[in-house]
């Protein structure tokens, strides 16, 4: 691979990303940061990997070397994070690359490291996802099914509510049922630090679970927690006043941050672009008891995305007395203004209708990737062959069509024909030898 240029090798990186629905537009920035991330070498072999979970051999196959060789580089990367390897059920280690976020720009701030430059790599991450804010705008808004959603604070539900939360629901029950469980920096704020904008909230509380936290706890960027610490690390969060904001899955979810509103990317867009609905909410919504209410403030001081604001009370005997109003349409329902609000003045409500939340990753992936128009990129999966890279680009073109596109948005057709779709491409993407 020594004929390729750098610029060359770090391009075909940036559009190998780009064929994930999670992908990273290209700036200059963010090729200083995949220079930081990986070497040119790494950047060339990287791109040429698959969207889907591969193993060794196929690495082999694909980059054309012997499978030892494949081995070293694969491990090598996953020893940095950049890589998640995983123990597939029949006991076969398998690889993937995961997306820039929640990925691989987050495992590299998730714990102290003098392997690269934490401080430059922070504020580049500053200004390619705060300053530039393409990044973050592809990321949070464009279709309907998005990265995460919010968890409510199941302490300040009432005994009627209670009753109506599933249990993938509830933050807990996540880390209860969890097969691997894990605790790293908090990826956000220790990238704010970097620029002089962290806050005081805690920061070594960030959670991963299931297999992404086997594979950061075995290369040693998140340590591992038992249940009881990741309930005593769930309570701290909500009195810390932070909100929990998960993988947008309801089986096998593989992270919850504990966000506050300054430092966190989702709320920093659910701010920015709340109109567009970039995260999804919980199932609730706070409603505000105007009789009791005595405009202290409290919850709009508190709400992360500035849903609570203070109007006036148009009291005639009290003309200067204030009190909260919610805007509905930008709430996450989080359920942090109920845990604050000293005169018990709101109360948590069933949303009208309930949010829908995809089955597992692969069923959230597949919906990112039809909204997105690249559900080509998962089916013909192998970028180094022709004939899926022409297949691909002409399913795309079929995709496009109003009246399949149309098709394809109902959730029925997603939920029961789209499975046989993937297992069909994988078919023909990976024939048995």
């Amino acid at each position: 691979m020594a004929h390729r240029t750098i610029k060359s090798d770090y391009q075909q990186l940036v559009d190998r990303l780009n064929r994930f629905p999670q992908g990273a537009p290209p700036s200059d920035v963010l090729y200083q940061i995949l220079r930081m991330l990986f070497t040119e070498k790494e950047a060339g072999l990287v791109a040429l990997l698959p969207i889907k979970p591969f193993t060794a051999q196929k690495a082999a196959q694909i980059w054309r070397m012997k499978p030892a060789e494949a081995q070293k580089i694969l491990d090598e990367l996953a020893g940095r994070a950049i890589l998640l390897d995983v123990e597939a059920p029949d006991g076969q280690q398998t690889y993937v690359l995961p997306p820039p976020m929640a990925g691989f720009f987050e495992f590299s701030l998730m714990r102290l490291r003098g392997d690269i430059n934490q401080k430059v790599l922070g504020e580049l991450f500053y200004q390619y996802i705060n300053v530039e804010d393409e990044f973050i705008k592809a990321l949070f808004t464009n279709g309907e099914t998005q990265l995460g959603r919010v968890f409510v604070q199941e302490a300040v539900l009432s005994a009627d509510n209670a009753l109506h939360v599933l249990d993938y629901e509830r933050a807990s029950e996540v880390i209860k049922t969890a097969s691997h469980r894990a605790v790293g920096v908090c990826y956000c704020r220790h990238k704010m630090e970097h620029v002089g904008r962290a806050c005081a909230a805690p920061t070594d509380i960030c959670m991963t679970f299931n297999n992404s936290a086997a594979s950061l706890i075995k290369h040693g960027f998140a340590r591992e927690m038992d249940v009881a610490e990741g309930l005593d690390l769930l309570q701290q969060a909500q009195a810390n006043k932070l909100v929990q904001f998960g993988e947008n899955v309801q089986q096998s979810v593989n992270f919850i941050c504990n966000c506050c509103g300054c430092c966190c990317e989702a709320m920093i867009a659910a701010r920015k672009f709340g109109f567009l609905n970039p995260v999804h909410t919980s199932n609730f919504i706070p409603q505000i008891d105007a009789d009791t209410c005595n405009g202290c403030g409290k919850c709009v001081n508190v709400c992360p995305v500035e849903a609570m604001t203070l109007v006036s009370a148009n009291n005639p005997h009290h003309p200067k007395m204030r009190q909260a109003k919610l805007n509905e349409d930008i709430c996450l329902g989080c359920g942090v203004c109920v845990g604050e609000c000293p005169k018990a003045s709101i109360r948590l409500e069933s949303r009208p209708q309930r949010v829908i939340t995809p089955v597992d990753s692969t069923h959230r992936v597949v919906m990112m990737a039809i909204e997105r128009g690249m559900l080509q990129n998962l089916i013909f999966d192998d970028n180094t062959l022709a004939s899926h890279r022409a297949m691909a680009a002409i399913l795309g073109v079929i995709l496009k069509l109003p009246p399949l596109k149309q098709a394809l948005a109902s959730e029925q057709v997603k939920s029961r024909y789209l499975s046989k779709l993937l297992a069909w491409g994988e078919q023909y993407t990976y024939p048995q030898n």
